[in-house]
């Protein structure tokens, strides 16, 4: 055994190696800085955005604009898919306003978009990292995702896992039947969920009892900080589509479930069940069709997500807030 040298310092490695895919979107913003803020849990390998919430040119500046925010101009952002892989896009300005991340006055990104598109990033980091090691983080519509996978199968028994903010066990929030990120593509989410990649999904049935209300803004304003200060004029913004839509006391703070899962799985809870999307329905495209109660006794159709359906949502916000007054 060689001498030991007490200069010398064991460096913990993050338990999570992640490529956020993303369509910023306020709360993809807010999902971005949580992953940012966690460095002894998650190392941010890459950020690819997609088409979604708004137009691709929009969702890669809106993440370079975050990025920067954060000081974390070493984290690479590439851009990915510009529509979904069958349908025309459609987006939800009507939620995020016409940036995306309305509500806060960012400074145009300095941060060029690294070279590569995110399907070629995306393939190309399973390939090279060891088998196993790293999480997908799709918070936006799968089209880079599923393209990834029928670019290069190779790379699906490569994937640690995949934690995705989408679908539904109950009711919709794009029409009745259909979540946003999913209706928008959802032959890539079929892709996704067939791949036999271990996914966990976070549905609008969690993330709708992790609502931005006053107080849990108000403890985020008074961190004072300019990361701080942006949270609050982008959550304000997001606030009201919400509050008028469904009377709640705050919009669901979707996409950072995504990551508060990788940090502390601990907050949520859910099953195992076989989710098949929607991809024909005229009144239901874009369903994720959750056999919750495991209706289905049929070998070769077995559970293929762990479908999260709760949240501890003041441990939720209260790990959020810590999070942020670290940046």
């Amino acid at each position: 055994m060689p001498p030991r040298n007490p200069e010398l310092k064991l460096i913990a490695m993050p338990l999570h190696r992640i490529i956020l895919d993303c369509d910023p979107g306020q709360d993809d913003a807010l999902a971005i800085l949580l992953a940012l803020a966690s460095r002894e849990e998650i190392e941010v390998l890459a950020i690819t955005t997609v088409a979604g919430n708004v137009p691709l040119p929009l969702t890669s500046r809106n993440a370079r604009q975050i990025v920067e925010l954060a000081g974390r101009s070493d984290v690479p952002v590439h851009a990915g898919c510009v529509r979904p892989i069958l349908r025309p896009l459609e987006t939800a300005e009507y939620v995020h306003g016409k940036t995306g991340l309305d509500g806060a006055e960012l400074p145009e990104p300095r941060l060029p978009l690294t070279s590569g598109h995110a399907v070629d990033v995306i393939v190309e980091t399973l390939l090279r990292e060891p088998a196993g090691t790293v999480t997908l983080c799709p918070t936006g519509p799968l089209t880079n995702i599923a393209l990834a996978m029928i670019k290069e199968p190779a790379i699906v028994p490569r994937i640690r896992q995949i934690v995705l903010m989408g679908g539904a066990i109950e009711l919709g929030n794009t029409t009745p039947a259909a979540e946003f990120n999913i209706y928008v593509d959802p032959h890539a989410a079929a892709v996704v969920f067939e791949s036999g990649a271990p996914i966990v999904m976070h549905g609008l049935d969690v993330t709708h009892k992790a609502l931005v209300t006053d107080e849990r803004l108000a403890r985020i304003g008074a961190i004072g900080t300019p990361v701080a200060k942006a949270c609050v004029g982008l959550l304000g913004f997001f606030n009201r589509y919400d509050r008028d839509r469904y009377h709640i006391p705050g919009a669901p703070l979707h996409d950072p479930c995504v990551i508060a899962w990788l940090i502390r799985p601990e907050l949520f809870s859910g099953k195992r069940c076989r989710v098949e999307i929607e991809t024909e329905g005229r009144h239901t495209i874009g369903r994720t069709v959750v056999d919750w109660w495991h209706r289905i006794d049929q070998p070769e159709r077995p559970a293929n997500a762990l479908v999260v359906n709760d949240i501890d949502a003041d441990g939720f916000f209260d790990l959020l807030t810590e999070r942020l007054a670290r940046l």
